[in-house]
């Protein structure tokens, strides 16, 4: 009985149209979070919390439908996002009222718009790619401080006279550097001082080449290829939880035992 129970939580699971109905739940849970902020007549109010009443029991049914259909339930909260998952629906059963814990109910029902990452399996790959690059794009933003030091201190020495408060010490000159980098009115710092130092224009594109062209490269060059590394992942591990021939013959058997043990 249980296993024909799994069988049939698992072809939901699976199921295209219940994955579109658990995205557009999650649609009008971000929607419903949205219209909150507004200043709503009665009536819309009584119907934002009748939605809210709904999303949070449809949630706790799939949350219920995925644990069930899952071949492994003692490693399903060793998954992150399973454990994230949980959390969000777990607190969102605490009612919004004037209790203490009513603003951190109101802060997770935000959350839930992030169960979109969860359920579509391309944002999820996409995020667990950016988390597994971090390390490598630590040495990244390492480099990047060393360049924007060097040329901060280089900056502050020779254009604290020009203008105090953009090259006045290393730290603003750090700041004015950031905004050169992100090509914000760079051009009239530029000119500021080039009026004294004709060729320091050499200085601003040597400095914008090493940091918003170079570095901008090599931050996609390893995000691209953790997101292949985790592509790569998880096509094998869809491989892996392709049922072969002889299992799906066991399991035909199987329905077909439990059927004529029915008709009896």
């Amino acid at each position: 009985m249980y296993k024909a129970i799994k069988i049939n939580m698992n072809a939901l699971k699976n199921n295209k149209i219940f994955e579109l109905l658990v995205v557009s739940v999650i649609i009008i849970s971000a929607l419903e979070i949205g219209a909150k902020t507004f200043e709503l007549p009665d009536s819309a109010v009584s119907l934002t919390d009748i939605l809210d009443v709904f999303i949070t029991i449809f949630f706790l049914i799939e949350l219920t439908i995925r644990f069930i259909a899952d071949d492994d339930k003692r490693s399903f909260l060793k998954k992150g996002w399973n454990v994230f998952d949980t959390l969000v629906v777990a607190i969102s059963l605490i009612p919004i009222d004037n209790s203490e814990m009513a603003l951190l109910a109101r802060l997770v029902r935000i959350f839930r718009v992030l169960r979109m990452v969860s359920v579509v399996p391309e944002l999820r790959i996409l995020i667990n790619s950016l988390i597994k690059a971090l390390p490598q794009l630590g040495y990244v933003v390492l480099l990047m401080f060393i360049i924007f030091y060097i040329y901060a201190a280089i900056g502050s020495f020779m254009f604290s006279q020009i203008n105090p408060k953009l090259w006045g010490d290393i730290a603003i000159s750090m700041l004015t550097l950031f905004r050169v980098m992100t090509f914000e009115d760079w051009t009239d710092i530029q000119y500021e001082t080039m009026e004294v130092y004709p060729y320091s224009w050499i200085f601003y594109l040597t400095f914008i080449f090493f940091t918003a062209f170079a570095f901008l490269n090599m931050v996609i060059g390893i995000v691209v290829n953790v997101m292949e590394e985790e592509h790569q992942a998880a096509r094998a591990e869809k491989a892996e939880k392709q049922p072969s021939l002889l299992e799906l013959q066991q399991e035909l058997k199987e329905i077909k035992a439990l059927l004529l043990t029915q008709k009896k």
